[in-house]
């Protein structure tokens, strides 16, 4: 029986917490879909509790259910007892990643290309973008798919196939300087550009700089940041994770002199932003870097939720819109925003604060929409059924535009509309501010 060692030696205590009362079961994606226990986040803590104890073994039938499960974090906004699963399910997949116990050479060989050396090196990931970008942009894409070549295409890679995300000309070091200043400098911010983010969205990050200077906010970018860790941490990759959080501290510190200078440092990814807040944790053992960390941790904002609290400027005039009728905007939950940061009002607030837009409540807005970081790659059943129930709720609302906070939810979101032949647009929170803010610019 393969013994535990990450759960083994996680705090008990946080084991201890859930009192199986199953509050958490009617918002468990998994558990809705199957309506099997061990597909709750209440069978799975047992299953946890119990390797811990070293009752259970970690078993292949133990590592399948902790990668069915979406890391969604529902359950966590529903415990009334504060139950943190985080902790226990990037634990109980480092005991998984450690037992063996789903290894195959294909798996292996996909997870060492993708987790420990794609995504740990930041010029290769960008070389990989460009060649990318170059097969969209030629018209080879176009031709590929036009003659059927897909079919030739092993059915896992044909079914990846049109989750590819659209990769942008210029990164995000060509559309930012690394120290951009305001007019009238109220704070210091270091921006975080990401990884997907970087390549598939940087104008999401160039309209996130653009919205800090207009706020009065002094923007330190580093050129070559990292991946923040929240793939290899969710991936049971625990020591890259940790690995890739240093990175980004020694990369933030070159740009800005010290983390001290810095009032906050801003994510506009919502995965990313719920992992990079526990850089404390993460290294809190690391006597060279926890100090650092905790002070890092202390100071990482989503940006709604730093724009909200340091008093948002508002546009004076309204975006563009068809026949002067307001924009119509359905704002979806990203998983890690609302269950992971516990941030639900500010993105709202942001949104009523543009003129022209008309929010219209989307239905189960905090329902994952089946990205889940790599759950559409690594379950594309779940995933598929997941899509589909968002995609009937977002038709329900009639609004115009999608507005979501993360690039993996962004991509699964764009993938939904363009397969139901859907025109609508999915975009950025601050995409929109920062185009009202472009308007106004205009008009004035």
């Amino acid at each position: 029986m393969t013994q535990s060692l990450h759960l083994a030696q996680l705090d008990y205590s946080v084991l201890q917490q859930c009192i199986h009362c199953g509050m958490c079961l009617p918002t468990c994606p998994t558990y809705d879909e199957t309506k099997h226990e061990r597909n709750s986040p209440r069978g799975r803590i047992a299953l946890m509790r119990g390797i811990a104890d070293g009752k259970l073994g970690v078993t292949e039938a133990f590592g399948d259910e902790l990668y069915f499960c979406l890391g969604c974090l529902a359950c966590e906004t529903a415990c009334p007892a504060g139950v943190r699963y985080a902790p226990m399910f990037e634990a109980a997949r480092a005991d998984i990643e450690q037992a063996r116990v789903l290894a195959n050479p294909s798996r292996d060989l996909v997870r060492a290309l993708t987790l420990r050396l794609i995504f740990t090196r930041p010029m290769l990931l960008r070389a990989i973008g460009r060649l990318l970008r170059w097969y969209q942009a030629s018209g080879a894409e176009w031709l590929v798919r036009k003659c059927g070549l897909t079919r030739l295409l092993p059915r896992r890679l044909r079914e990846l196939e049109p989750l590819t995300p659209r990769i942008q000309r210029d990164f995000s070091d060509r559309l930012i300087a690394e120290i951009e200043l305001p007019r009238e400098r109220r704070f210091r911010v270091g921006m975080l550009t990401g990884c997907v983010q970087d390549l598939a969205f940087p104008d999401v990050n160039r309209d996130t700089v653009d919205v800090l200077l207009r706020n009065g906010c002094e923007v330190v970018t580093p050129g070559w940041q990292h991946c923040c860790g929240s793939l290899h941490a969710h991936n049971g990759e625990i020591e890259w994770a940790r690995e890739m959080a240093r990175r980004n501290i020694n990369a933030m510190e070159r740009s800005a002199g010290s983390l001290e200078t810095l009032d906050a440092i801003i994510t506009n990814a919502a995965g990313c932003g719920s992992h990079l807040k526990h850089y404390d944790e993460l290294l809190a053992h690391d006597p060279r870097y926890a100090a650092r960390a905790a002070q890092w941790s202390a100071k990482l904002r989503d940006i709604h939720e730093w724009l909200i609290a340091i008093g948002l400027a508002a546009p004076p005039y309204q975006l563009s819109t068809i026949n002067y009728q307001p924009l119509s905007v359905t704002y979806h939950e990203a998983c890690h925003l609302c269950h992971g940061q516990k941030i639900s009002r500010q993105p709202r607030e942001l949104l009523r604060m543009i003129p022209g837009v008309e929010l219209v409540e989307l239905p189960e807005a905090t329902w994952c929409c089946g990205s889940a970081g790599i759950y559409n790659i690594t379950q594309p059943e779940m995933s598929a059924k997941l899509l589909e129930r968002k995609m009937a709720n977002i038709a329900k609302t009639g609004a115009r535009v999608v507005a979501s906070a993360n690039p993996g939810c962004t991509i699964q979101l764009q993938t939904g509309l363009r397969e139901s032949g859907c025109d609508m647009r999915v975009a950025h929170p601050i995409s929109l501010l920062a185009e009202a803010y472009r308007a106004s610019e205009r008009t004035a």
